[in-house]
């Protein structure tokens, strides 16, 4: 007998930067492991992935803008936090993590997660060139968003980067993010 997922709709935040191409294969993956998947993009995100990729990978539109409805939703930032058993934000850069450990409230994204309920996860993935990664305030806000039980974060992988520099900073891989996606999920 397959055990039923505990968590199944999870929202996939994407914010700006250049492994936000990796998170086209997240999407695809959770979605084949039985997963609904809706995804919400910063707007510096939809500078590297167009909506419309992962409209189709998830079969769901996406999110973009909080004063542009996406569907019938009536306060889209509400509904979705309401909808959402788990949020993943990946990449997420240091632009929106710093936002999220201040309570800023900008975007969609960062003002989906500060709606969402306390007993919901959210799943950061840093991924930044290194130097930002080991950024004093960086870690500050890292350290902050790892005190509250709410939040989890991955650490960046060491690799090269996109700036052609090799050190730590890289997006975990998809199928990664994903098992620590069902690890929180309890599936």
């Amino acid at each position: 007998m397959k055990k039923a997922l505990k968590t199944k709709n999870i929202i996939v935040g994407v914010s700006g930067g250049i492994a936000a191409y990796k998170t086209c294969e997240l999407v695809r993956l959770l979605v084949k492991k039985g997963f609904s998947v809706k995804v919400v993009m910063t707007e510096n995100a939809t500078k590297f992935v167009g909506p419309l990729v992962f409209k189709e990978l998830s079969m769901n539109p996406v999110h973009c803008d909080m004063f542009v409805s996406a569907g019938d939703m009536l306060v889209e930032h509400v509904s979705l936090a309401q909808w959402a058993n788990l949020c993943i934000v990946a990449p997420c850069s240091a632009n929106t993590l710093s936002k999220i450990a201040s309570g800023i409230c900008d975007n969609l994204l960062t003002t989906l997660i500060c709606a969402l309920e306390q007993k919901t996860k959210v799943l950061l993935v840093p991924a930044m060139n290194e130097c930002m990664w080991q950024n004093p305030l960086i870690q500050e806000n890292v350290k902050k968003l790892k005190s509250f039980n709410k939040y989890i974060l991955m650490n960046p992988a060491e690799g090269e980067l996109a700036c052609g520099a090799y050190g730590q900073g890289r997006m975990p891989e998809p199928k990664d993010i994903m098992s620590k996606a069902i690890s929180i999920s309890g599936k």
